[in-house]
């Protein structure tokens, strides 16, 4: 595949970036565009390893190794060095319905499963990925194709998230009738209000929307099933069901001062901000702003980078993000990290990026554990009080033990909580009647999606937990192909 010697020739170039001081001045794509020829080398780096470990997805130590999506990574890089776009179009578009969100949004285990990453910078896979569903949109190859035939079955997916959508694309190829159901005014889940503008585009979301509703695909926006659409319609109306509604119950620090007006959950913070920017260009008010303030980010992960990312184009006064964990090494760990495992090594985001470039430096502090939060008279938080922890394993279970003489006090005027997710809501899985797990997720078994309920499947976060949008667009699609093997008996879905 790619180039015999191509790894050996051309050096690792990912998506290229805007100037981080230029680019936090607006809201639109951080990214720029890179040339063909630089695009054909990166797939010209993919090197023909024999045995290919980046399509093969699975967990390895709780973290994802490798595609889920089983995506024909070899194959596509392959077709871009030959420069028979279309083609390789066809081959990515066989495992993903949607690889310009994966392209653009998910963090790549391909790469670190690829078998360059041994001992080279690993191939840009998922740049790659993202320049050939976008050359697919500027040639106009990306079109609606609408079954030949319906079957009569309808089916209602609930939730319009990466896994509803890939359902509902599949389930539409196999001829059923699909209305998927969204409780917010836009289709797209997290991938509209948890991702900002300037990371994932709205426009990039509503584009294929556009192209699964001319499939004939219905999406029925501010509707919340259990609520405005009961559970008695819901089996009146539909053959089958898929809960695709993703795991939203918000982790929380049960610390002294939480209460106190200004600490908000990151979610919120992003969710608010983007649908002013979309409905206004902020102009009606409606979000929650880091203007002129003392911004605290609790959570070390991506969501926390993106509100990084979201306050610094807000104009604050100064930004923190607190890591419960130690900074990580530059480089993989080969005895306690090896290859194929996810390297967890330390990474420099957009995000951070951004924040070095306009308040002077990175925004990180390390080791760092919320203690209490201290208001000022009128109830609103002034402070964040700290202390740092050494982490340490006693019966498998994590033990942080305080560092005495490490207590900081921190202004803060806002406060965002990025600590990920508990589960899925409970409202409408109870009134199904639908068995949940220990962890408040729907019990259904991986592969087979199939609840205690006739007729009523599960998929994505909901199912599995808070994970990645590549898990949620693998579930969406399997759960399709059961649901229509339920329905008909046999199934061709992949």
């Amino acid at each position: 595949m790619g180039k015999t010697t191509g790894f050996m020739e051309y050096e690792r170039q990912s998506q290229r970036e805007r100037d981080p001081s230029e680019r936090t001045k607006d809201w639109v794509d951080y990214t720029a565009p890179m040339t063909e020829d630089e695009i054909k080398k990166q797939g010209a780096r993919c090197m023909d390893c024999g045995v290919p470990t980046c399509h093969t997805g699975t967990e390895i130590n709780g973290s994802t190794t490798g595609c889920p999506v089983n995506h024909l990574i070899p194959e596509w890089n392959d077709l871009v060095y030959r420069g028979q776009w279309k083609a390789a179009l066809e081959k990515e578009h066989e495992k993903n319905n949607f690889p310009e969100f994966t392209g653009i949004a998910c963090p790549a285990p391909c790469e670190g499963a690829c078998v360059l990453g041994i001992n080279e910078s690993p191939v840009a896979i998922r740049t790659v990925e993202r320049s050939i569903i976008e050359r697919g949109f500027e040639e106009g190859w990306v079109k609606p194709e609408p079954p030949s035939k319906r079957t009569g079955k309808k089916i209602a997916v609930v939730g319009s998230g990466p896994a509803g959508m890939a359902a509902a694309a599949q389930l539409n190829k196999a001829g059923h009738w699909v209305t998927v159901y969204e409780r917010h005014d836009r289709v797209g889940g997290l991938l509209t209000y948890g991702i900002p503008e300037m990371k994932l585009s709205y426009e990039i979301v509503e584009r294929r929307v556009k192209i699964l509703e001319a499939e004939g695909i219905e999406f029925v926006t501010n509707t919340e099933v259990g609520k405005d659409v009961t559970e008695e319609q819901l089996r009146a109306d539909f053959d089958s069901v898929i809960l695709c509604g993703g795991s939203t119950v918000h982790r929380n620090i049960p610390a002294e001062g939480r209460e106190l007006k200004g600490i908000h959950y990151a979610m919120d913070f992003l969710h608010q901000n983007t649908k002013s920017l979309l409905d206004s260009n902020h102009e009606d008010g409606n979000y929650i702003s880091a203007k002129d303030k003392d911004v605290i980010v609790i959570g070390g992960g991506d969501t926390g980078t993106d509100c990084l990312a979201t306050s610094v184009r807000h104009n604050c006064k100064s930004l923190t993000q607190f890591d419960i964990y130690d900074k990580k090494l530059s480089a993989r760990d080969d005895e306690d990290n090896p290859w194929p495992q996810w390297p967890i090594v330390h990474r420099v985001e957009y995000g951070h990026k951004e924040a070095a470039a306009v308040l002077g430096d990175d925004p990180r502090a390390y080791a760092v554990m919320t203690k209490k939060f201290v208001g000022d008279e009128n109830g609103h938080v002034k402070e964040v009080h700290t202390v740092n922890v050494k982490l340490r394993y006693e019966n498998g279970k994590k033990i942080r033990d305080e560092i005495p003489g490490t207590e900081k006090v921190w202004p803060a005027d806002l406060v965002l909580l990025a600590i990920g997710f508990k589960g899925p809501e409970q409202d409408l899985i109870k009134q199904l009647g639908v068995e949940t797990t220990e962890r408040s997720t729907v019990k259904a078994e991986y592969g087979k999606y199939t609840t205690n309920v006739e007729g009523v499947f599960a998929a994505g976060d909901v199912r599995r937990g808070q994970s990645l949008i590549v898990w949620a667009i693998n579930e969406g699609r399997e759960a399709a192909r059961e649901c229509d093997r339920y329905l008909m008996g046999t199934t061709e879905l992949p």
